[in-house]
């Protein structure tokens, strides 16, 4: 998945937030090579070069991992760029891309073999080393403790927490909040187990089982290490989506309730409140 060695190519390096979150990621570190914008008139950002295609940012600067903050309506064809580039890691920061475009972008990454993150992610810290995304870094203190969330702003609260108050964190993962994301909480557990994690947080949200199923998964797959689990929006009304697209309560399976009651037939404890986290 992300090893913290990359070279990034910030994709929509010239608008507004790829401005400002391309410093923040230089300052903390972050492996970016170049930039990617349709805008012709700026050569040259925060000491790194802009480019116009991905082609030329793969041929020129070897980049592997893309980090888009391309506008929602561009969003799909700078992602199929990246790929036909050769690409193979993308993590896509945009919010409202339609979900006929995420379904394409879904299947092109899957028969391309693309690791894709997001959309509507913060992105992926390495504390300490590397961070691709829009997180708050002053609340990831170097340590052991994978999070893995759909909520970007739950992941900083509960990192910061952690951070503060127990062993500090390895890596952040952030999903993405939308009904459609290009990896799942399986998908992130397997990548737990390849680096032999022992300590994991899962932070979920109401609709959908991708947590259940997630952590079914890497239970069936011998993980022993430690895992809880914290979900937000316990006392949502049925049918209202409570700020993520994804995040709707349609039925009793997608409850807390529901979660919590097949959580704990896998032996696996799900925290009602962050202090109890630690």
């Amino acid at each position: 998945m992300i090893n913290g060695r990359e070279r990034i190519c910030v994709q929509g390096i010239t608008g507004k937030y790829g401005r400002l979150h391309t410093e923040k990621m230089l300052n903390y570190g972050t492996n970016i090579v170049c930039g990617v914008s349709k805008n012709n008139i700026i050569k040259k950002l925060h000491r790194v070069e802009v480019l116009s295609n991905m082609y030329d940012a793969v041929n020129k600067f070897r980049v592997d991992t893309s980090v888009v903050f391309v506008p929602a309506p561009y969003a799909k064809n700078a992602v199929f760029e990246a790929i036909n580039a050769g690409v193979k890691k993308i993590i896509i920061i945009t919010e409202h891309i339609p979900q006929q475009d995420m379904l394409d972008i879904y299947k092109i990454s899957k028969d391309n073999d693309v690791r894709i993150i997001g959309p509507n992610c913060p992105g992926v810290i390495f504390p300490g080393i590397s961070k691709i995304g829009i997180m708050p870094e002053r609340a990831f203190k170097p340590g052991d403790i994978a999070v893995i969330s759909k909520s970007g702003t739950l992941m900083y609260e509960i990192s910061n927490y952690l951070s503060k108050y127990s062993t500090g964190i390895k890596i952040g993962i952030g999903l993405g909040g939308d009904p459609i994301i290009g990896t799942s909480v399986a998908e992130a557990m397997e990548y737990i187990m390849n680096e032999n994690i022992k300590k994991v947080v899962v932070i979920g949200e109401i609709g959908g089982n991708d947590e259940v199923n997630g952590i079914e998964y890497a239970l069936k797959k011998g993980y022993n290490g430690d895992i809880k689990v914290f979900f937000a929006g316990r006392t949502a009304p049925k049918g209202k989506r409570m700020g993520h697209a994804g995040a709707i309560l349609d039925g009793y399976e997608g409850s807390i309730e529901y979660k919590e009651k097949k959580l704990k037939k896998l032996g696996v404890k799900v925290i009602k409140n962050i202090p109890e986290l630690i």
